[in-house]
């Protein structure tokens, strides 16, 4: 994928939608790595893990939505491309460089970073250099820092040669919209929004989670499929809840009850839930202790483990293929990956419950190294 320039055009937003994607899925593989790694057959997590299944869901709720803006603008989802599924740990695209992803047991540490992905935007405390600074002649423009390494992006790239950064995804969403707008608002909607509505994923093909698939048609379709994204993620910034007229709470509070150890209950502000204590086990009896950031290479010295790893990516990349193929106009094949969802779950528990031959002490995990595999 070519490098971006600044949103003013059609082709860069729809470069920005496919980060988008990018960037919705980058938190899959954590979500799910961590969700499956708690055992199934302890109680003490039934409902953090319940906490972390309805998260999972949403963010395919977001990738979908993403995926119906981008086809409102006449683009191509595709999450097949290589490096699409990037290799972690890895930082996000949208160029939050003070954490890196990784694919990790339940843990402390494990809950701290998905706390970092779901930051809500808070403008008193938002780092100088990440924020939105003004329009100019048209375009968005950024305060920008420094590129950085081992990014599984590019990031959006200033004519003067520097990126953009973004200290929360909402922000990042944010400039999308903004760039929505102003394309908009100077050739009007129906020669922005030029896709085949047919292309649209509708609700009715969704499932599991709150809140429903956006069917996107215009400005205004297209910035309540972006409010959704940024509600349920980030919620508000002021309140524990997704908007002010909103019983939910947002993933980032939803994920602070696992750190703080209490839900949330109505009228709680923020930091201080007041509701039942929410059990949290760390120990090795409830969650399987497996390598962070596994690779096939950990698998060496079981052939059957190795095998297991490199049947499962396969799986992964038919599911990314099947997903892509109900983004461009086969929304009946969403179906089959409801099944394909249990199935990935099952053969991400046979990895986990297996010890590594080389490295004591540690069990397998789903790798996600999936750029080598058949298509």
């Amino acid at each position: 994928m070519k490098n971006l320039k600044e949103i003013d055009s059609i082709e860069d937003i729809r470069e920005h939608l496919m980060i988008a994607m990018q960037l919705e899925h980058a938190t899959i593989p954590p979500y799910m790595t961590t969700l499956y790694s708690m055992n199934p057959e302890n109680d003490k997590n039934l409902d953090t893990r319940g906490v972390i299944r309805v998260i999972l869901r949403e963010e395919m709720l977001h990738l979908t939505n993403a995926a119906n803006i981008l086809n409102a603008i006449g683009g191509s989802p595709n999450l097949t491309v290589d490096g699409f599924v990037p290799l972690y740990p890895t930082y996000l695209p949208d160029g939050e460089e003070d954490f890196k992803v990784s694919l990790q047991g339940f843990s402390d540490d494990a809950i701290k970073t998905f706390l970092d992905i779901e930051r809500p935007k808070k403008p008193s405390e938002a780092p100088q250099g990440s924020r939105i600074k003004s329009f100019a002649n048209g375009r968005i423009s950024m305060i920008s820092r420094p590129n950085i390494e081992n990014r599984f992006l590019p990031l959006v790239e200033m004519k003067n040669g520097d990126v953009m950064h973004f200290y929360s995804i909402g922000e990042f969403y944010k400039a999308i919209e903004l760039g929505l707008e102003i394309l908009s608002e100077k050739n009007g909607d129906k020669n922005v929004f030029i896709g085949d509505e047919s292309r649209q994923v509708p609700d009715e093909s969704f499932w599991g989670g709150g809140g429903k698939v956006t069917k996107v048609i215009n400005l205004e379709s297209a910035k309540k499929a972006i409010k959704l994204i940024i509600d349920q993620g980030e919620g508000d910034g002021y309140t524990i809840y997704e908007d002010p007229n909103s019983e939910e709470i947002s993933h980032y509070y939803r994920f602070q009850q696992l750190k703080l150890g209490r839900y949330y209950q109505k009228n709680d502000v923020p930091g201080r839930p007041t509701g039942p204590e929410l059990t949290v086990d760390y120990s090795p009896e409830a969650v399987f202790p497996i390598k962070a950031n596994c690779r096939l290479a950990d698998c060496e010295g079981s052939e059957e483990l190795k095998e297991a790893a490199l049947d499962f990516n396969q799986f992964y990349k038919d599911f990314l293929v099947k997903l892509t193929t109900a983004y461009n106009g086969h929304p009946e094949f969403l179906e089959s990956a409801i099944g394909d969802m249990f199935k990935i779950r099952d053969k991400i528990g046979f990895l986990m419950r297996n010890p590594l031959p080389n490295h004591r002490g540690f069990n397998a995990a789903p790798t996600f190294e999936i750029n080598n595999c058949h298509t």
